[in-house]
């Protein structure tokens, strides 16, 4: 269900934008409280459950988003249907291409998601008329980029133990941002979401798992909960510098 955000008074910072992550740390943080005011009129929130469709590959790009809460998944698909997922993103990433009339991947809640949505030719105007807002999406846009290359070296080089490692430390590292205890988390994705994501089969992720486990590593409860009782430990798993 749709939520207008009304909340303004005069030209203070709106009300539900006060304790907002992308306030904070994300796109917002780089309006003045007018600024805010102005983006906040057009603004909507939504909570999707997850493997609801956010955005279509393909489809015109009518609106972008901050990621309050949850993951999202991005996929591409060839055209003989098969499917690759290409990332994921967390709060408070910003949801969106300023100035791409059509959408080139497909985004999905890969769990509940809660987001808040604003018209494309708003932000478009905003990111023209403010440059700081255009510098974050530039730096967001180099941060992507970069874990894309590190993403690369994990796929191209390291074991199956260390790109299942991988994964479960990004996931303990991205999924909370808001949580200073990085040692629990719920699994964002199927086995099947993290073989296709990891270029692994689904019988190869659970043999990793279950060696994580048996090392000590992680602990694992009800299949999804994952309790990792030293990060360093699985970073060092993972193969990180």
């Amino acid at each position: 269900m749709d939520t207008l955000q009304k909340t303004i008074h005069n030209s203070e910072e709106p009300v539900v934008c006060r304790s907002c992550e992308a306030r904070h740390g994300g796109l917002c943080s780089t309006l003045t409280p007018q600024q805010l005011c102005d983006l906040n009129r057009h603004s909507s929130r939504k909570k999707l459950e997850a493997g609801n469709e956010l955005l279509g590959q393909g489809e015109l790009v009518t609106s972008y988003g901050n990621i309050l809460n949850g993951v999202v998944k991005l996929s591409k698909m060839m055209a003989d249907g098969r499917q690759q997922i290409v990332g994921l993103q967390f709060a408070p990433d910003f949801l969106g291409r300023p100035f791409l009339a059509e959408s080139k991947m497909t985004a999905e809640a890969a769990t509940d998601v809660e987001i808040c949505l604003f018209p494309r030719r708003v932000v478009d105007r905003m990111v023209s008329e403010v440059p700081d807002m255009e510098r974050k999406l530039h730096n967001q846009s180099l941060k992507e980029l970069d874990e894309a290359r590190d993403w690369m070296l994990t796929l191209g080089r390291k074991s199956a133990q260390e790109k299942v490692a991988s994964f479960l430390y990004m996931i303990a590292t991205h999924i909370d941002p808001e949580n200073d205890d990085k040692s629990a988390f719920d699994l964002p994705l199927s086995r099947a979401d993290i073989a296709d994501f990891l270029g692994l089969t689904i019988e190869t992720v659970s043999r990793q798992m279950t060696k994580l486990r048996k090392e000590g590593i992680i602990r694992i409860e009800n299949n999804r909960h994952i309790t990792v009782p030293d990060l360093d430990a699985l970073s060092e798993a993972a193969g990180n510098d």
